[in-house]
């Protein structure tokens, strides 16, 4: 476990009582008695029941089966922790919890290698057509005839995704002599170079990759990621499996490719909805290999996961340690909250407008705001940077270990001198391509603004949605955009403008009531001959 994501609590808690609600490997009991647990065992509950024993327990362990609801989680009167056995925490009430003041942990390391094992073992499942020559054996035939197979030695793999279990189907690929190509939008040239891999575009991956294998978290970007249009750029005989997230891959389109021929084959453990419909399409492909979300079932796996969470929990009841919480909230200086909100969304949105990984972040403090302890704004800033990318939450206690293992350098600057304003906050983000800048501030040290993007001033409150264009400023360009947007049904709530000088370059800040498809950036991108344009989402 990563020392880098503790911190330490008030109080330790003697004689807890902690509720296991899913199996747990029997090491993981032994170590929550031999920390002087007080520990039961209740299995297969359902909602209310959970609710009808929870009562009495300060902790709960789960693993993938136990719903914890925010019915459970009220339930449960003395409750302080729920920790999870596994990495997803997807059945638990993140939002309920912290509420109520309820720890949730998670074990982030137990299953990297469990997982990556199994994406190699699909790779050569889908190259050999195992599955499908089992089952002809098993049905009395001899099923050589139409089962050759492929190597994987010397092929291009193509990895979306380059995190920790990327790493492992990266080593056995190189064993095998394999050409690997990834994208990941936050894999910086220097990270690129001492792993010995390509770079490129998911397009570009998708075009040239003989197997591909999906090691991405689920969010807003990489929802679909694999869709028709890029089933379409593959190879016929490519192949590509999904051990990460279910629905990274459109599941009507892989069928579709499959049925008509158009990709080799596939394999997958994960679904969009679990478990897989007993009438979906993908049961019915034959050159399709289908597991129940196995990724993290070995017995290794299972053992270090209920160790990692019993550990925890010894140091969380008898020590007073947190470790692995994805769910703490540090309770800010009331006086620098503010701006460390502040900070949090700007850097989300220079993120959304930088198509590079952000190699340097640079975090200015100014004003009497520099008097002030002001790390949790840079600490803010880095969960901005990589709250979209994460497979679990980022909070304020592990965002710098996140960000050491991404590679991601973290710059502090403060000053007491300042111009125009009390207090401001400047948040910089430098990659391959070059920096955005954006500056803040808060007025009353309450109200956020935004006031200068990259060398425009501009004023702009923190909006949910919005279109951010760099433009020539010419007469009758503004119309351009909003007839667009108004063809399209998208509603503009604010407009904020800054230029330098007149008929140079300017920038315009669209606040928007709904959201824009990809088809309609293009449309305005096109009409208006912009180059730089970002629609952004934030969360305000």
């Amino acid at each position: 476990m990563s020392t880098g994501t503790s911190i330490r609590r008030q109080a330790a808690t003697v004689n807890a009582k902690v509720l296991i609600a899913d199996a747990l490997n029997d090491r993981g009991v032994a170590i929550l008695k031999e920390g002087g647990l007080q520990v039961e065992t209740k299995t297969g509950l359902n909602e209310d029941q959970l609710c009808a024993a929870i009562a009495e327990y300060d902790g709960l362990i789960v693993r993938s089966a136990s719903n914890v609801t925010p019915k459970v989680l009220e339930a449960g009167k003395k409750l302080q922790i729920v920790g999870r056995a596994g990495v997803g925490v997807d059945n638990i009430d993140l939002k309920a919890a912290t509420a109520l003041g309820i720890v949730v942990q998670n074990t982030p390391f137990g299953n990297i290698t469990s997982a990556g094992e199994h994406a190699v073992a699909l790779l050569f499942g889908c190259a050999r057509n195992l599955t499908r020559a089992d089952a002809g054996m098993k049905a009395g035939q001899w099923p050589k005839k139409g089962l050759t197979g492929v190597e994987l030695t010397g092929k291009n793999i193509g990895v979306i995704g380059m995190g920790k279990v990327a790493a492992i189907v990266v080593r056995v690929a190189k064993a095998l002599e394999m050409n690997v190509l990834v994208f990941d939008p936050y894999l910086t040239d220097r990270k690129a170079e001492e792993i010995a891999v390509t770079k490129c575009t998911v397009d570009e991956l998708c075009e040239q990759a003989d197997f591909i294998t999906i090691h991405t978290p689920l969010t807003p970007e990489t929802k679909g990621l694999i869709n028709a249009a890029r089933l379409s750029k593959m190879k016929k005989t490519t192949r590509i499996v999904n051990a990460a997230r279910g629905g990274i891959i459109d599941e009507a389109a892989l069928a579709e490719a499959l049925a008509a021929g158009q990709i080799a084959g596939a394999g997958l453990d994960v679904f969009e909805t679990e478990p897989l419909a007993a009438d979906s399409p993908l049961r019915k492909q034959e050159k399709l290999i289908l597991t129940p979300h196995l990724g993290a079932s070995t017995e290794e796996a299972q053992e270090r996961v209920a160790e990692d969470i019993a550990k925890q929990f010894v140091e969380f009841f008898r020590d007073g340690v947190i470790r692995n919480a994805v769910n703490i909230q540090i309770t800010l200086d009331a006086r620098v909250a503010p701006y460390a909100r502040l900070a949090e969304s700007m850097a989300a949105m220079g993120t959304q407008m930088s198509d590079e990984p952000v190699k340097t972040l640079k975090v200015g403090c100014y004003g009497k705001l520099a008097q002030l302890d002001t790390k949790e704004v840079s600490l803010c800033a880095l969960k901005g940077v990589l709250g979209r990318t994460a497979s679990y939450p980022v909070t304020l206690v592990n965002a710098m270990s996140i960000a050491e293992t991404r590679g991601v350098e973290l710059v502090e600057h403060k000053s007491e001198k300042v111009q125009n304003y009390a207090n401001m906050v400047v948040v910089g983000l430098e990659t391959a391509a070059g920096e955005h800048t954006i500056s803040g501030t808060c007025f009353d040290n309450q109200q956020p603004r935004i006031v200068r993007i990259d060398d425009f001033d501009i004023d702009l409150r923190l909006p949910e949605r919005l279109l951010l264009m760099f433009y020539p400023d010419q007469p009758g360009m503004v119309g351009k955009f909003g007839t667009i947007l108004g063809e399209s049904d998208i509603n503009i709530a604010n407009m904020a403008v800054g230029r330098r000088q007149k008929r140079g370059q300017a920038v315009v800040a669209l606040t928007l009531d709904d959201q824009v498809p990809d088809v309609v950036i293009d449309r305005i991108r096109k009409a208006a001959r912009i180059d730089e344009l970002y629609y952004i989402e934030l969360k305000v």
